[in-house]
């Protein structure tokens, strides 16, 4: 019999709470029966008071790790277009956002455990050094206790949180493209977004198993991630995630919450 600890392990993440008011995009009940950790909408991008507090009610009752998923200030573009917003007023609007859910996180028995930038503000921090930094600070204002914080590897994100004496964690993605770099290929780019669920699922346990992942110009490059997102906005998201996580588990991978 194989050890556990010989097993890999992995988390699985997925954004949730994406709705407002009427208005609902993830599966939220069932995308918590198959992640381990919730990036929450904080309000910015998506999400609203009564959704956030719905879905860390769920999150908590279910055992599910509570992130807060902090975006640019942008409801009509749903977090993905570029803004440029000066840090220390971007600091204060992320640390915004993880006192509000925190309000709910607590509510509910849990408390928010991560933080994750959303949309055009996580591809940003890859490169942007200030935009990166005012993140940082902006999970340092909220919380006493060191907030891990989760995004791409390699990215300016995860140094300036090294750096701040923040946990790093890096993720990967299984229904996104990668550049030879590493790095997501841009949405607006023909086959940015993968949406065959057997792709995804074979993207899934490549990373899992193998640390690496094929790039949209069939090359392999090295993916060393602590976390999976599952992108809940996309059709047959919640079918797709199950599939993901039953594969993963027959495969041998373990599931384990980084925070």
């Amino acid at each position: 019999m194989t050890d556990d600890a010989d097993r890999p392990a992995i988390d699985l993440n997925a954004d949730l709470g994406e709705g407002f008011g009427r208005w609902h995009l993830t599966d939220d009940d069932a995308l918590l029966s198959v992640v381990t950790s919730a990036n929450v909408a904080c309000g910015f991008h998506a999400g609203d008071p009564s959704t956030m507090r719905r879905v860390c009610d769920l999150a908590a009752e279910r055992g599910v790790v509570i992130g807060a998923q902090v975006s640019y200030r942008d409801l009509a573009g749903f977090g993905r277009r570029a803004m440029d917003v000066p840090p220390r007023e971007l600091a204060d609007e992320v640390a915004y956002q993880i006192g509000a859910l925190d309000v709910f996180a607590r509510a509910a028995g849990a408390r928010v455990a991560y933080v994750k930038p959303h949309g055009a503000l996580y591809n940003r921090c890859v490169h942007d050094e200030r935009q990166a930094a005012a993140v940082v600070d902006g999970v340092r204002l909220a919380s006493d206790a060191p907030l891990p914080v989760l995004g791409l590897p390699g990215s300016l994100l995860l140094a300036a949180a090294r750096a701040a004496e923040l946990p790093a964690v890096p993720e990967a993605f299984a229904d996104r493209a990668y550049t030879a770099h590493a790095t997501l290929v841009p949405r607006g780019t023909p086959g940015a977004v993968i949406d065959d669920p057997n792709a995804v699922v074979k993207r899934s346990l490549t990373i899992a198993r193998d640390r690496a992942v094929t790039t949209i110009d069939g090359e392999q490059v090295d993916v060393h991630a602590r976390s999976l997102c599952l992108h809940g906005d996309t059709p047959g998201a919640a079918a797709t995630a199950r599939r993901v996580r039953a594969e993963l588990a027959a495969a041998g991978v373990r599931f384990r919450a980084f925070a």
